[in-house]
């Protein structure tokens, strides 16, 4: 029966489920994609890594940490990596990179790919560099010019490609330069104070256990204050980062479906009542409730069927093109093999959520009573309450959540997330709502016949406006929001980078160098905004209870970062505009005749468990120093500023071992090219950031990260689209009687295609304008309580954004009226008998 009952509506049937073909062929791909990645991390770790073991550490090897480096293997490798500043020969170009001087056979797993392929070896024996690709194409070099790196000019032996763990987004941030080891202390850029880490990769025979043969020395390299990283680990946290980002994108294909779910109810809902006299008429037959029921959802799961295959035929396709929409944020070549497993997930999720979806109004069909088949003409249909229903909506509600739980592994989360699905829809159904309550309550009355007949199907029995509003506005929602937010994080840099902020950082200064860059910043006439006086120290003790002790002891409230790091702190007499205190009392001149007054950081002191009056040991390079901590203090963030988790009092820490940074402001980029230059040459040792330069790449990586977000929340928006279109096809057949009564009443194609054009504005303007509003509203929350910044919405792409919508919604309209408007009534009469 349900076989020979579709046979006139197989092409309806089919659009009911064409709405979730998006949000499966997402979803599958994005399958697809983490599997493939899982794959890929777990044959690649070793290449990513580059050994099987790195040790790393802040501070130069000393007698004990060398003796314990030996005992670790002989096949071994050392790298030192530190950000400085380098000179171009050719054209006095300068960049601020990360200088990785290098010594051994590494990488022993994978290589440094070059142009030419040779100087990956070549250049470890000669004074030789490997220049990224980018940076040679920014500076227009070529392989055999000149690029100097503190005193020491080095040649230019290839074009850096590709390196372990190296991504198109790192490199663009911080590109890389390498240079041999052995003439590191000739470029005069390891100076006292220098910001210098320290790498050692080992090499070990197959069938070594390094992760097991690390677990038991672990405490023994913590003591020593060195970390390491094995394969095992690289794994490990290259999957969960990675994971992370497939979850999330699972999430934005879950709404995508979704999305189309809501155009599956509400297209079968208008399915079921055309069917209302068949199904009186099965019953009059002596056909059971539950038989009628039955006979349409099977129906329902046939295309259900059909539509998911499809979904995941698609999803298969776009999962070719995912790796290269990633391809700046993975650190591995992703195969784009098809996933079996995860295109059997998306067929099981898409039967299951459209029949669950569609269960909503197919339920319904058990309270058509035999009578109907007489008095449906007549008599309205009578709402009852239905406890299935509400099962039902609790299925929904169930699933929802344990997809969603599934993918974020955390039920708070899970509930937070589904909340707001379910919010989002609250409110969009509420709004839908609400217009059709006030156009028909205050219907303008004197407006024009065509208006107001456009208006007026808004409201009418058989009308779209709840589900485009609900399909439309939340597409529309989603594309605004990600605009707004990105808009926020920009604005925020911008202000931070305002008329009267420093826009140029220069640091590792030397004491003997304060006064000579001071004055050269000067004669470029460049105000010297701040010089601010930076020493390293180690946290030894707080209280009575050292950092071994506390490692020791699981229950201590100490963490292991408080003593595992190296603080960088300040000495002064005041606080700065960024700074207030909030608890205890700011002293800012030490007093011999008692211990010295620290302030911390007051979110910092609270994750330690620190308390006004603990008693801190600090080792400054080899001096310890007791003090107390007297305040704590709450720092603006924002802003181009020097903020410290430690700060001194005066009167100290002058005579210790120390560094200088100075902010400045540039008047234009011509300036700060020729300053960087005269910098560079007279003190190579000195670091700049170019906050210039710094806006460039953080608007190139919000670029990149929106077009990826952009990219799936197309599926949504796309989804909207075929929900609208075949909302509208469906009720072309709901609609038709009344178009076939107006020409026969004499009204001409063009009023009837101007009604037709106007009811299709009016919902698709309310529909972008509901989503326009829903994105200024969350933008607003995250940028006042996420992001604690002003917003200042731009309107100009929300308005374009408006008037697409409602273009596109009015085409699709008035194309799928075409085949009524362009026959005379009498013969679009004789094709529906």
């Amino acid at each position: 029966m349900a076989w020979r009952d579709s046979r006139r509506s197989r092409s309806r049937l089919f659009l009911f489920i064409s709405s979730i073909i998006l949000g499966i062929a997402a979803l599958v791909a994005i399958y697809s994609l983490g599997n493939n990645l899982n794959d890929e991390v777990n044959n690649q770790a070793a290449t990513l890594l580059g050994a099987d073991l790195e040790i790393l550490s802040n501070q130069p090897a000393t007698p004990v940490i060398t003796h314990l480096l030996d005992s670790l293997g002989d096949q071994r490798s050392e790298q030192r990596n530190f950000a400085s500043m380098v000179l171009f020969a050719k054209n006095n170009g300068t960049r601020l990179v990360q200088v990785r001087a290098l010594e051994g056979a590494f990488p022993y797993y994978g290589s440094l790919e070059t142009a030419p392929i040779s100087a990956g070896i070549s250049f470890r024996n000669k004074r030789e560099a490997l220049v990224d690709e980018t940076l040679m194409l920014q500076y227009n070099a070529k392989v055999g010019d000149s690029i100097k790196v503190g005193d020491l000019n080095f040649a230019i032996a290839g074009k850096l490609l590709n390196a372990p763990g190296q991504t198109g987004f790192s490199s663009s941030i911080a590109p890389i330069v390498y240079i041999p080891l052995q003439y590191l202390n000739e470029t005069g850029l390891t100076q006292k104070g220098s910001r210098i880490s320290y790498h050692y990769y080992y090499k070990y025979s197959p069938g070594v256990d390094v992760q097991k043969m690390m677990d038991g020395m672990r405490q023994r390299l913590e003591a020593n204050d060195l970390n390491y990283e094995t394969v095992a680990r690289q794994k490990e946290d290259t999957g969960r980062a990675f994971s992370d980002l497939t979850r999330f994108l699972s999430l934005v294909g879950f709404i995508a479906l979704l999305l189309g779910c809501t155009g599956v109810a509400s297209a079968v809902h208008l399915y079921v009542k055309e069917k209302v006299s068949s199904i009186a008429v099965l019953r009059c037959l002596g056909v059971r409730a539950s038989q009628a029921m039955f006979i349409y959802l099977i129906q329902i799961v046939g295309i259900g069927c059909i539509g998911s295959l499809a979904g995941a035929a698609l999803g298969v396709v776009i999962q070719q093109f995912l790796p290269f929409v990633l391809k700046d944020f993975l650190p591995v070549q992703i195969t784009t093999a098809i996933s079996w497993i995860a295109v059997l997930q998306g067929i099981a999720l898409g039967i299951i959520i459209s029949v669950l979806f569609a269960l909503l109004p197919l339920v319904s069909i058990r309270k058509i009573s035999p009578l109907n088949a007489l008095r449906v003409s007549y008599e309205p249909q009578r709402r009852e309450r239905d406890p299935l229903k509400w099962l039902v909506y609790l299925l929904i509600v169930i699933f929802v959540y344990a997809f969603t739980y599934v993918q974020m592994h955390n039920w708070k989360q899970a509930l937070s997330f589904s909340a707001g699905i379910a919010g989002s829809l609250l409110i969009l159904t509420s709004i839908a709502r609400a217009l059709m309550w006030a156009v028909r309550r205050f219907f303008p009355s004197s407006w024009n016949y065509l208006w107001r007949q456009g208006l007026a199907n808004l409201y009418r029995p058989n009308n779209q406006t709840t589900i485009l509003i609900i399909a439309i506005g939340l597409g529309t929602a989603l594309i605004c929001t990600l605009f707004f937010i990105q808009s926020i994080l920009l604005q925020r840099v911008e202000l931070s980078a305002g008329a009267n902020q420093p826009n140029i950082v220069l640091f590792d200064i030397q004491t003997k160098q304060v006064t000579g860059v001071t004055g050269l910043a000067r004669q470029y006439g460049l105000p010297v905004k701040e010089t601010i006086p930076i020493v390293n120290m180690r946290l030894e003790r707080v209280n009575s209870i050292t950092g071994a002790e506390s490692l020791k002891d699981s229950t201590s409230k100490y963490s292991r970062y408080l003593f595992n790091r190296e603080y960088r702190v300040t000495y002064r007499d005041s606080l700065t505009a960024s700074e207030k205190i909030t608890e205890g009392k700011w002293i800012g001149k030490a007093d011999s005749s008692r211990l010295p007054s620290i302030s911390i950081e007051q979110n910092y002191a609270k994750r330690n468990a620190i308390k006004i009056g603990d008693t801190l040991l600090f080792n400054v390079q080899g001096t310890e120093m007791q003090t107390v901590v007297g305040s704590f203090r709450q720092i603006d963030w924002k802003g181009i500023r020097t903020n410290f988790l430690v700060v001194f009092p005066k009167g100290l820490l002058e005579t210790a071992p120390q560094f200088h940074v100075l902010l400045s402001r540039v008047p234009s980029q011509e300036v700060s090219a020729q300053f960087q230059q005269a910098m560079v040459k007279q003190y190579p040792n000195v670091s700049i950031i170019d906050l210039g330069l710094v806006l460039h790449i953080l608007d190139a990586l919000m670029s990149k990260i929106g077009f990826v977000i952009r990219f799936m929340a197309g599926f949504s928006i796309i989804t909207g689209i075929v929900v609208l279109i075949a909302s509208v096809l469906i009720s072309k057949y709901q609609r038709m009687k009344e178009s076939v009564l107006l020409r026969t009443l004499g009204a001409s194609r063009k009023q009837v295609f101007a009604i037709t054009a106007l009811e299709y504005w009016f919902l698709g303007s309310l529909a972008a304008l509901t989503g326009i509003l829903l994105a200024l509203g969350a933008s607003w929350a995250l940028a006042h309580y996420i992001f604690d910044t002003p917003f200042h919405p731009q309107l100009l792409p929300a308005l374009i954004l408006f008037l697409l919508v409602c273009v596109l919604t009015v085409a699709t309209g008035l194309a799928n009226s075409r085949g009524i408007l362009n026959k005379p009534p009498l013969e679009v009469l004789r094709q529906e008998e």
